[in-house]
């Protein structure tokens, strides 16, 4: 993993940024998969282990160009231009092989290979004048291009070759073009502010399955107003208010509709005809700071149209799951979140989310209208010992949710850290272990009329040590491995 920057000062007020970074990864990632099989009188009548042996080379790298000028009426007064770009490839390999003690076989030996990419450029425009005391002007343009190809091929040993399997066998081909142009005012007095402002995105999207020449091509625009104000009671007291609104585009694999042969009974697909999620946003927001506390206390409305979900259904003992746009979604709730700072060594931080959310949809003829409620809670503290040594303990819980089809459970896990600077900043060593207690359980209950589908999954308890050192000026920085996580 190697990272370079550069600042290029042109003048006190002209500065050009560039950096890099490139990194390769050798992929290991074999699995056991232990199936068995019952009749209707729940006996035992076939048995088999799938062995999965995966390999995969994963080159990336990312660029970061910036210009930014500040002009001579006010260091506030500016302009500034980036390109982004980031690239990930994956050369990947995986054979399967099934080795039967009980029964006929169900299912022979497989291979597959992939050959994916995804590069992701963005190319920005801001501008922003503070032109009156109290007055601050913001704009800008945004043009963002995501261009994916999967290349998937799944091969059946047949009397001994491999034969390809067509019906699983295609090429993805991902194209996504988001521009837009954007405008704010905002107006600061002692006691109130308030901001406004409008944005418009035009959204291209062309999906293409090579093989089969199945496309899905999409072209929208939209606009989002936002609205935010303040009013500052006193100096232990700050309210807000706020609305906005939002788009939530469908991610790739949300998209791609090839999967995973690592478990045949159970699989996943992509929906390329999947369409974007919008949501109107209300919320009150309070502020309050008391002596070495700060409190923020909000209360919330969602609006939710067009909302994803993922529908399973059964076919010939085999669980397929499929994202599908499901009707709405309201959601009201109130959030809290706190800081706490004893002094130097000491902070201690909280967060509690309640929500309560009303259904409705229909799909296929079937009918999702239902209601529930979900909460989560977290509760962080850091420690600032003796000889530049850090702790951080956090713990954390998510409660029990229903679904469009079934229940999701809940859990309770907890993370800690512990980092050491060495040779004045210069080098950092950490250590940081996430869900301490492997409880980080995921339980999920489908209970429909023709099938029953119970699922349980568990990460496990995940151990990184890392040590960064800085040649620069600066210190060091922290290494979390949360990337493979």
């Amino acid at each position: 993993n190697i990272t370079l920057g550069t600042d290029y000062y042109l003048n006190e007020r002209n500065t050009l940024t560039l950096s890099g970074n490139f990194a390769y990864e050798v992929e290991k990632q074999p699995s056991t998969t232990d199936v068995y099989l019952y009749d209707a009188m729940n006996s035992l009548v076939g048995q088999y282990q799938r062995t999965e042996v995966t390999s995969a080379l994963n080159p990336k790298y990312q660029y970061d160009f910036q210009y930014k000028k500040q002009f001579k009426d006010n260091s506030d007064h500016t302009l500034q231009l980036s390109a982004i770009g980031r690239y990930f490839g994956k050369d990947q390999n995986s054979s399967f092989d099934n080795n039967y003690s009980l029964g006929e076989t169900t299912y022979g030996d497989q291979k597959t290979k992939t050959n994916f990419y995804q590069l992701d450029q963005t190319y920005q425009l801001d501008y922003v004048n503070p032109f009156r005391k109290n007055f601050t002007f913001e704009s800008g343009a945004m043009y963002n291009v995501n261009d994916v190809g999967n290349d998937y091929m799944v091969s059946n040993l047949v009397d001994g070759i491999y034969e390809v399997d067509s019906s699983l066998t295609n090429n993805f081909k991902f194209i996504q073009k988001v521009f837009g142009i954007y405008a704010t005012g905002s107006y600061e007095r002692s006691k109130w502010g308030i901001k406004a402002g409008l944005r418009f995105e035009n959204t291209e999207l062309n999906t293409l399955l090579t093989n089969t020449n199945q496309d899905n091509n999409q072209n929208y625009s939209n606009f989002f107003p936002t609205f935010h104000t303040s009013y500052k009671v006193s100096k232990a007291v700050q309210l807000q208010a706020g609305y906005s609104k939002r788009i939530f585009r469908p991610r790739l694999w949300d998209l791609n509709p090839f999967f995973n042969i690592r478990n045949n009974y159970s699989i996943r697909t992509g929906n390329p005809n999947l369409m974007p999620e919008f949501a109107d946003s209300y919320e009150l927001l309070g502020i309050f700071f008391i002596k070495k506390l700060t409190l923020n206390a909000s209360a919330y409305y969602l609006y939710t149209t067009n909302v994803k979900e993922n529908i399973s259904y059964s076919e010939n003992n085999i669980t397929i799951t499929r994202p599908e746009n499901i009707g709405t979604n309201q959601k009201i709730g109130a959030e809290f979140n706190w800081k706490y700072s004893t002094n130097k060594w000491l902070t201690l931080n909280g967060d509690f989310n309640y929500g309560q959310f009303y259904r409705k949809g229909q799909f296929e003829d079937q009918n999702f209208d239902f209601n529930g409620n979900q909460y989560s809670t977290k509760l962080m503290a850091k420690l600032k010992l003796i000889k530049d040594f850090d702790i951080e303990l956090s713990g954390n819980y998510e409660s029990s949710y229903k679904t469009v089809q079934g229940v999701v459970s809940g859990f309770a896990s907890m993370d800690a850290g512990v980092r050491k600077k060495v040779w004045k900043g210069k080098g950092v060593v950490n250590l940081s272990v996430r869900d301490i207690f492997a409880s980080r359980i995921r339980e999920s209950t489908i209970d429909q009329s023709t099938y029953y589908l119970y699922n349980f999954s568990k990460r496990g308890r995940f151990i990184t040590l890392g040590f960064s050192y800085s040649f620069g000026k600066g210190e060091a920085m922290s290494y979390t491995g949360g990337g493979r996580y």
